[in-house]
C-alpha cells in the first residue's frame, strides 16, 4: 500500500474509530445513580461470607423504559470466609435477593419488585416500589421510595402456637423511605438509605412481632464508595437498625463492574 493510500485509509478509519470509541463511552452509565439501568457483575467480602451480583439490562419494548434484573447471592462460606464468627454459622448460602427494576428516563420514575429469601430461617419477601428521581439540589440528590408486599414462610408458628406445615403467607407490610446521594467528587460519593416498614395484616403474630420482634422497623444503609474506572468501582456498605448497633450490623466491601 503506497503513502497515499495509507493517509486516505486512515482519513476514513480515524473518524469511524473515534466514532465508535464515543457511542462506548456514551454507552457507560453513572454508576453512582441508584436509577440507573445497565449490564453488571459485583463479588462482595462481607462479615457473613462472600456476596456474588449479577445484573442484566433487557429491552422493555419502550423507548422510554430502560429495564433490568439483578440476582444476589449472600452468604457464601460465612464460617470459613465471614469475620463475624457469631454471625455465620455455616458456610452454606444465607439468602437469595432478585429485583427487578424499570426506569422511565421522561420523568425518572422507576418501579422495582423486589423478592428475598432467607436459607437458614426458610422466610422471605416479594414486594413492589415505587421510586421517583428529584431534582439535584447542589452536591445532593433524593430519591424517596413507597411500597408494599407479602411475608412468607415455611412451618411458620400459627397464632394459637400450632405449626403452619408447609409454605404460606404471614401478612402484607408497607414501607416508605428514600435513597440519597452525596457526591464528594466525580469519583466518590456517600450514600444513606433509611428505610421505615410496618406490618399491615396477617396473623397477629405477624402483625405483632414481624419486623424483628415488633409490628414496625427502621432500618439504616450507609455507602461509601469510589470509582476506579469509568465502568469499575469499589464499594463499603454498613447495615443496621433501630434494634441493631452499627458494630453488631452487616458490613461488606463490594467490587462492582459495569459490562
Amino acid at each position: 500500500m503506497n503513502m497515499m493510500k495509507k493517509i486516505a485509509f486512515a482519513s476514513v478509519l480515524l473518524p469511524v474509530a473515534a466514532a465508535v470509541s464515543a457511542a462506548e463511552e456514551k454507552e457507560v452509565q453513572d454508576m453512582s445513580d441508584p436509577t440507573a439501568v445497565y449490564t453488571q457483575g459485583g463479588v462482595g467480602v462481607t462479615n457473613k461470607g462472600l456476596n456474588f451480583k449479577y445484573g442484566e439490562s433487557y429491552d422493555t419494548g419502550n423507548p422510554t423504559k430502560m429495564g433490568m434484573n439483578v440476582v444476589e447471592i449472600m452468604g457464601v462460606g460465612g464460617e470459613a470466609l465471614g469475620w463475624d464468627g457469631n454471625n455465620s454459622k455455616d458456610n452454606s448460602i444465607d439468602s437469595f435477593r432478585f429485583r427487578n427494576f424499570e426506569l422511565n428516563t421522561v420523568n425518572g420514575r422507576g418501579t422495582q419488585i423486589d423478592m428475598t429469601y432467607n436459607v437458614d430461617s426458610e422466610t422471605g419477601s416479594a414486594g413492589y416500589n415505587l421510586m421517583q428521581a428529584l431534582p439535584k439540589m447542589g452536591m445532593f440528590q433524593f430519591f424517596p421510595l413507597l411500597g408494599a408486599g407479602v411475608a412468607f414462610g415455611n412451618d411458620v408458628i400459627e397464632d394459637d402456637g400450632t405449626i403452619d406445615s408447609g409454605y404460606s403467607v404471614m401478612g402484607t407490610y408497607t414501607t416508605v423511605g428514600m435513597y440519597s446521594k452525596m457526591t464528594l467528587t466525580d469519583k466518590i460519593w456517600l450514600n444513606y438509605n433509611p428505610f421505615f416498614t410496618k406490618t399491615l395484616s396477617g396473623s397477629e403474630n405477624y402483625k405483632e412481632f414481624g419486623m424483628e420482634g415488633d409490628d414496625a422497623v427502621l432500618t439504616h444503609e450507609f455507602a461509601a464508595s469510589y470509582q476506579i474506572t469509568p465502568r469499575m468501582n469499589v464499594r463499603y456498605f454498613a447495615n443496621w437498625s433501630e434494634n441493631i448497633d452499627f458494630s453488631d450490623g452487616n458490613h461488606r466491601v463490594e467490587v462492582n463492574y459495569q459490562f
